[in-house]
């Protein structure tokens, strides 16, 4: 008798079409800009044409008298509103802190070509050892100095938010990486308890960190459409994208690195600062990976901020590990090169043990993996390290390494399973998709744990009427970590319940107790 067919293959660890694919390459996913409401109108931020002024007077009678015009809404006018306040859990986060409309001011701005100092003393922030007084000791020594320029998010999405009041009760369609922490920071803006705001996100055009925390335009949609009482739609302009909704800040970092002929490291110090707006409090930490990154028993990172009067920092792809790590590892080349020992020869030299900045065995770890095998297959052995030496085709050829390292995140969160009258698997969850396959995700490991198979599940994400997502949103590469656990307590929790709901009903399993029965493939069975 062949089984084969009776088999049901896992849905984890093999090829599958995307669970969104059909509806984005058909142009039938709803993006927040997409959704449209009877009575909605368009609001437009003006932003300053001039970079340093008091406004004493805005003269709205131009725009005023143009056709289609509702309001203008300026400092005078627009309503009291409040501050967020961030919490070191991320219950709430926001980046930048000031209000829209809040002062009279447009500040002068900085010449980001001056050399950046801090606004006070250096905080260290890991230490181990005397890395001062080793340093000075060390027969091999690399002080060097990196800088980073300002970059910026521009998404494919532009930012965009739609406010829709029902009386008390206000829903915002929203761009967001984080649905959970737009609900929270909303109510608090508007000074209205957490449950009259709703947010929905089903699709997101991607954000890299910028659409972590909300940005002054999502509280001016939603002051505009309460005065109104009418749908307020805004979409960032493209231009804007580089003024109003943050960026990576520019950074300055020194690396002193002491080491003994051999190339054991002895002395590690990091020391770096990065640039945020007057008024906020965003720091882009560059020395997160350092303390952890290589043995030594002398370690000290340190940091500050310089303020000035630019827009506001805010999370980017890979946030400070990328360019803290490109100072380190640029370092380590440069003592490589100073040594001459081959640069993965080195970082294998100084693979640690254990996570000397805790005293704790890691979690997880495979740099020396990635190393050796990364090198065997690249063909590292026939790299010639002499400056010019590589050619082919007519063209000078580089090899280089860097090695890397990011946290392994996991917030709770939570997830619901519904088995439907029609033989349908329901998942939902709070949480977004962002672009990077959460749907999918979701509907895999929903199928592993019930057995349902994925064309007979539907996935429901990005509203916060669902049951509650990770407070950290889509950020630091935590969501499919956070979601697994949740989706797998309520597979359980659904399956139980119908078993007790089969062992009640009378005639069906002839008195079975719940201990009887089992579930597969969305069926009750009696073994």
């Amino acid at each position: 008798m062949d089984t084969t067919a009776s088999i049901t293959l896992s849905p984890i660890g093999r090829a599958l079409p995307r669970v969104d694919g059909p509806l984005k390459v058909s142009g039938t996913a709803t993006y927040t800009a997409d959704h449209h409401f009877p009575g909605l109108l368009f609001a437009v931020p003006v932003p300053a044409t001039v970079t340093s002024a008091n406004v004493e007077q805005i003269d709205i009678s131009i725009a005023r008298a143009m056709p289609g015009v509702r309001a203008i809404y300026t400092r005078e006018n627009l309503g009291r509103y409040f501050r967020v306040i961030p919490m070191p859990d991320l219950t709430s986060m926001i980046d930048e802190e000031r209000l829209p409309f809040e002062d009279d001011v447009i500040p002068q701005p900085f010449d980001v070509s001056h050399p950046l100092a801090p606004d006070g003393p250096l905080e260290v922030e890991s230490e181990r050892g005397d890395a001062a007084t080793a340093f000075a000791a060390a027969p091999v020594k690399v002080d060097r100095s990196y800088a980073t320029p300002i970059e910026v998010h521009n998404p494919i999405e532009a930012h965009a938010t739609i406010a829709v009041w029902d009386g008390p009760n206000v829903t915002f369609y929203e761009s967001t990486q984080a649905v959970d922490n737009q609900q929270t920071t909303m109510a608090q803006m508007l000074g209205i308890p957490r449950e009259n705001v709703r947010v929905v996100m089903r699709f997101l055009g991607s954000g890299f960190g910028c659409k972590l925390t909300p940005w002054t335009h999502c509280l001016l949609a939603a002051a505009a459409a309460k005065h109104l009482n009418r749908p307020v739609k805004v979409v960032i302009s493209r231009k804007m994208m580089f003024q109003t909704v943050g960026h990576r800040p520019r950074t300055q970092q020194r690396i002193r690195l002491g080491a003994t002929v051999d190339g054991r490291l002895t002395a590690i110090q990091h020391d770096y600062l990065s640039t945020n707006s007057i008024l906020d409090n965003f720091k882009e930490i560059c020395g997160e990976a350092t303390p952890s990154m290589y043995s030594t028993p002398n370690l000290r990172v340190s940091s500050g901020v310089a303020r000035r009067n630019f827009g506001v920092a805010t999370s980017m792809r890979c946030s400070g590990a990328a360019p803290g790590l490109y100072a380190l590892e640029s370092a380590i080349d440069e003592l490589a090169i100073q040594l001459s020992i081959d640069p993965i020869e080195l970082r294998l030299r100084n693979e640690p043990m254990l996570d000397e900045s805790q005293n704790l065995p890691f979690s997880s770890r495979h740099l020396k993996e990635c190393l050796t095998v990364g090198a065997d297959r690249f063909g590292w052995s026939r790299r010639d390290p002499s400056v010019g030496s590589m050619r082919r085709d007519g063209l000078i050829l580089g090899w280089g390494v860097a090695a890397a390292s990011w946290h392994a995140l996991s917030f709770d969160c939570e997830a619901a399973i519904e088995y439907r009258a029609d033989g349908r698997l329901r998942v939902t969850s709070g949480a977004q998709d962002i672009g990077t396959g959460t749907y999918t995700m979701f509907a895999q490991v929903a199928s592993e744990a019930t057995g349902v198979p994925l064309d007979r599940i539907d996935v429901v994400l990005g509203d916060s009427s669902l049951p509650k997502g990770p407070v950290s949103g889509s950020g630091g590469s935590a969501m499919t970590a956070s979601l697994i656990p949740a989706v797998m307590d309520a597979a359980r929790n659904a399956q139980q319940r119908m078993l007790i709901v089969a062992a009640a009903t009378p005639g069906l399993f002839k008195g079975a107790k719940t201990s009887d029965l089992a579930m597969t493939a969305g069926s009750v069975l009696l073994p």
